[in-house]
């Protein structure tokens, strides 16, 4: 999927990204482990909380909005511009770590950022990460394809959010064993009044390519409209977020 990221829009108004992602830090388990990727590192929050644990890190995103922002905020950390299913790194790292990336990887490329990371990793390496799951945002993307529908659209949806079996059968393809899995929901608070529309606009990009800003406006409107009953409670927007954390092991 292509994405043009605003950085500082991200950083400031969506920061829980990578602040829910600190707890996935804690699925890197050995003590034997010092090089670690940080696959589609966005603007290199995360990165950094591995540097601080002790971690040789190296930052990857395809990004460049995403690693201009990483690299003024965190000067002494490296970081570098690829695509997640077409990279390779000079010599192999104990752990790979990515967090609400993987679900932008089309499903058919999927294969292909798997077996970058595998190559990526030595034997007895870890491929931790968190992304989107089953179900996830299913009120929002739900609701924006009935907005379509109204609009005489046809609303495709712009993410992969698997099963763990589905996902698990992926990572077991290219050769990884699967050791941890967890699919579970986490409601999730949006900043501001304009929460849900502002997480629209941020987010979802390439169904509305070919559309006007008007209609693009009017459709978002009327979609956070429709939700504001399910999805705000007392002024407090949120996203119904489904997760899928999982760690793989080249064995």
């Amino acid at each position: 999927m292509n994405q043009i990221w605003n950085a500082d829009n991200y950083s400031s108004s969506f920061s829980f990204v990578h602040k829910y992602g600190e707890d996935v830090l804690n699925l890197i388990v050995g003590e034997n482990v010092r090089k670690v990727l940080d696959l589609g590192c966005g603007t290199g929050a995360l990165t950094n909380a591995l540097a601080e644990r002790g971690y040789e890190v190296t930052g990857l995103d395809a990004s460049e909005n995403m690693l201009k922002k990483a690299r003024e905020s965190f000067p002494s950390l490296s970081f570098r511009q690829a695509d997640a299913s077409d990279f390779r790194i000079d010599s192999p790292a104990d752990a790979v770590f990515s967090n609400a990336v993987l679900h932008w990887i089309d499903r058919t490329r999927q294969p292909l950022m798997m077996k970058c990371v595998y190559d990526s990793l030595r034997l007895g390496g870890q491929f931790v990460f968190e992304m989107g799951g089953s179900g996830c945002g299913k009120m929002i993307h739900e609701g924006l394809a009935e907005t379509f529908k109204k609009h005489g659209r046809e609303y495709v949806m712009p993410f992969f959010f698997p099963t763990i079996g589905e996902y698990a059968d992926l990572l077991e393809d290219v050769g990884f064993t699967v050791r941890y899995a967890l699919l579970f929901d986490r409601p999730t608070k949006l900043k501001g009044a304009d929460g849900l529309h502002d997480w629209i606009s941020m987010f979802v990009s390439t169904p509305f390519l070919g559309i006007g800003e008007d209609e693009k406006e009017c459709i978002i409107h009327e979609t956070t409209e429709e939700l504001r009953d399910q999805l705000c409670a007392g002024g407090q927007w949120y996203a119904d977020y489904v997760r899928l954390r999982m760690r793989a092991v080249k064995e």
